[in-house]
């Protein structure tokens, strides 16, 4: 009697033997954690073989073959040279793998063009904070002149690099709604270790309120609980040069 796949919980594995079972087992049916998809978004992208980051881009294998396995096999093909792939044309890739159409192979060499590109062009520098105007500087043209008030972050890195500006909300001409929950939420989204807050005053009036002591005491005792650090609280008022800084002025209290 023929030998049967077990259609339970199928893993790739090792031998030739339980490769050549596997290469019939349908992906779906694997360990979600053996799943090239499912490990990539956990978020360690580098743990994955080449043949599993083909197998995202192909999507599917063909009714003999996984997606892994039809990957392994293109891969070896070349000798595992992902430049001597990236040479070869959609139309080559079609005829030459069974299971390969057109789209395939056009995302096959999309993102291998994209990888030649990451490589020839430089990092792009980010803007480092050291001071209260490193951060009015990077804030000032969405802020100044304002007719309501607006809320803004900027998200850093451990050595207080840009990661990202981002604005929180908006308010009225003197009022503004800010939950701290979400500023930390962002920060945690974009694994900032530190942050610098602003927010505008269309009145021209630099100092701070009662209510901008109140949030920025709330947003540093909250922000300690997560291990992140406040640098800074800016309010910017109304000219190209004025604003005012709660760490320059020894406010950044809990």
């Amino acid at each position: 009697m023929a030998d049967t796949i077990d259609t339970a919980v199928c893993r790739p594995a090792g031998t030739a033997a339980e490769r050549s079972v596997a290469a019939h087992c349908s992906i779906r049916r694997w360990a979600a954690s053996d799943r090239p998809r499912e490990k990539m978004l956990t978020g360690h992208p580098g743990v994955l073989t080449d043949s599993e980051l083909l197998a995202i881009l192909i999507g599917s294998g063909s009714a003999c073959v996984s997606a892994v396995e039809l990957s392994r096999q293109i891969l070896s093909a070349f000798g595992g040279n992902l430049h001597l792939m990236a040479d070869r044309s959609a139309k080559e890739l079609c005829g030459r793998f069974k299971g390969i159409g057109e789209a395939k192979a056009a995302s096959i060499l999309a993102a291998l063009e994209l990888g030649r590109r990451m490589q020839e062009r430089p990092l792009p520098v980010r803007p480092k904070i050291t001071t209260s105007r490193d951060a009015f500087l990077l804030l000032r043209t969405d802020m100044v002149r304002r007719p309501y008030e607006m809320f803004a972050v900027l998200l850093l890195t451990r050595s207080n690099h840009l990661i990202r500006k981002v604005r929180v909300s908006e308010g009225g001409r003197d009022k503004i709604l800010v939950d701290p929950k979400k500023i930390f939420k962002m920060a945690i989204d974009e694994q900032a270790s530190a942050l610098v807050v602003c927010h505008n005053h269309p009145s021209g009036q630099l100092r701070p309120s009662m209510a901008d002591m109140n949030l920025t005491r709330q947003i540093v005792a909250g922000a300690k609980l997560l291990d992140l650090e406040i640098l800074d609280h800016l309010i910017v008022g109304i000219s190209d040069d004025a604003y005012f800084s709660f760490a320059d002025e020894g406010l950044m209290k809990a």
